[in-house]
């Protein structure tokens, strides 16, 4: 089963060797990994997906945990998340395939973002599937080059991953 882990952890060097080892010494592979900042400068964000059972998500959210860079670790259920990745595929289309090429490309709700003599450059967002299935299409014409961003996940409704604000001590009781 696919998991994926929604981590707020401290943004200096170093953070993503130690979670990516943490993975490693377990003999857990990390299927996708997207790192970026979030509102606070000095936090980043990590969604990590990874295949296994229910005990090694319960596992690697208490091992997480202990790290001491990370801040909050949420594990988010298929059902309860909204999910996208990004690609960027380069295919092969000369004059008789472009057009078809393209035709395909708006069917998945793509967007054509660079044109060379014989390849188009496209950029699509959607869930893993909907990549995987663009790909196949498109492997009938020559996929040159793939570059995916691994995905991106928070939870759906008001539920949200946050570092909570501080309250200061001199805020307290006023």
């Amino acid at each position: 089963m696919r998991h994926t882990f929604g981590v707020l952890v401290e943004n200096h060097f170093g953070v993503l060797s130690r979670v990516a080892g943490l993975f490693s010494r377990r003999g857990f592979n990390i299927e996708s990994l997207a790192v970026g900042p979030t509102e606070d400068p000095s936090v980043s964000r990590m969604t990590i997906v990874m295949e296994g059972d229910e005990r090694m998500c319960t596992q690697m959210v208490e091992q997480l945990g202990k790290l001491v860079d990370v801040i909050r670790v949420q594990a988010l259920a298929p059902e309860a998340m909204v999910s996208r990745e990004l690609a960027l595929i380069k295919v092969a289309a000369d004059q008789q395939t472009r057009a078809s090429v393209m035709q395909v490309v708006d069917v998945f709700r793509g967007q054509v973002v660079d044109v060379g003599k014989d390849v188009l450059t496209v950029e699509i967002t959607g869930d893993d599937r909907k990549i995987d299935a663009l790909l196949e299409v498109l492997r009938d014409y020559g996929v040159l080059e793939v570059a995916r961003t691994g995905t991106v996940a928070v939870a759906r409704g008001a539920d949200h991953l946050r570092v909570e604000p501080v309250v200061e001590a001199a805020a307290v009781g006023r």
